[in-house]
């Protein structure tokens, strides 16, 4: 945890003696709009914490917003690194370590993904159940800390099943259709070919995308609580006529957005 000490230090610095963030959400492309919801105490630019790390992608504003979303004190962050921005793993662990240092218990992670079942509308909540690391690397590779988390990390409950009963009770009570499914995070920057989306499918993959993997594992690591939602916002290369490219990923991702806070906000009253 005293890699991110400066960090921790520069936002605690901005924030009201009594406020502590119990939920931590992070928010994918074109998904910003959620931290409209919240009441403020502190909006802050990752630009203006010394050492943090900043995004260079479209739909990624790079803000961090904390205050209260139905009364519970929350850090939002509009927007994250990649690793085929030429983050380093450094920089994901920094930002998860710098979500538990504030005090977050639950993470509710988002994503505007890749859909491989066209059964599954554009513009559709996916909660993710499992997911298949086909990125070829691990944040937790390199010296452990035992302070923090185990060596060997299990994942059969990565993605907690408490948080996903929440999600489908607050679709529920809001009359709203939320799918599951596995969730394929690999590398990017480029997209999958239509030979690598058959193999995915062969594999049981639902989804596929270019983050949240490396997320839940430091997470999940840390001891947190952890759901991913995701947004399809494009059928995946080859079950479509249309060429996939960013700006339907931000489109379908704003339409998504619409269903978005109300998930959450759903969840995290059902606490």
């Amino acid at each position: 945890m005293h890699l991110a000490k400066p960090v921790l230090e520069s936002i605690c610095a901005q924030l009201p003696d009594n406020f502590s963030p119990e939920v931590g959400l992070i928010l994918g492309s074109g998904l910003g709009q959620l931290a409209d919801q919240i009441n403020p105490v502190a909006e802050i630019s990752y630009r203006d914490i010394p050492g943090f790390p900043v995004s260079t992608v479209a739909g990624h504003a790079g803000t961090m917003v904390l205050g209260y979303l139905n009364h519970r004190p929350v850090v939002c962050m509009k927007g994250r690194v990649h690793l085929y921005e030429g983050a380093k793993m450094a920089d994901l662990r920094l930002f998860i370590l710098t979500l538990k240092g504030l005090g977050v218990r639950e993470l509710v992670v988002t994503n505007a993904t890749g859909s491989l079942n066209t059964e599954i509308p554009l513009g559709s909540a996916v909660l993710i159940n499992d997911h298949i690391n086909f990125t070829g690397k691990n944040i937790l590779i390199g010296p452990n800390d035992d302070g923090l988390g185990p060596r060997f990390l299990p994942m059969e409950t990565a993605y907690c099943p408490q948080l996903r009963q929440r999600f489908k009770k607050a679709a529920q009570s809001l009359n709203q259709t939320i799918y599951e499914g596995v969730y394929i995070g690999v590398l990017g920057p480029s997209y999958e070919t239509p030979a690598e989306i058959r193999a995915f499918k062969a594999m049981g993959a639902d989804l596929v995308g270019m983050s949240t993997v490396q997320e839940v594992i430091m997470a999940h690591y840390l001891g947190m609580k952890v759901a991913a939602l995701s947004m399809v916002s494009n059928y995946a290369a080859g079950l479509s006529d249309t060429q996939i490219n960013h700006e339907e990923v931000l489109f379908y991702g704003k339409q998504a957005a619409s269903v978005l806070p109300q998930l959450i906000t759903g969840a995290i009253a059902f606490s």
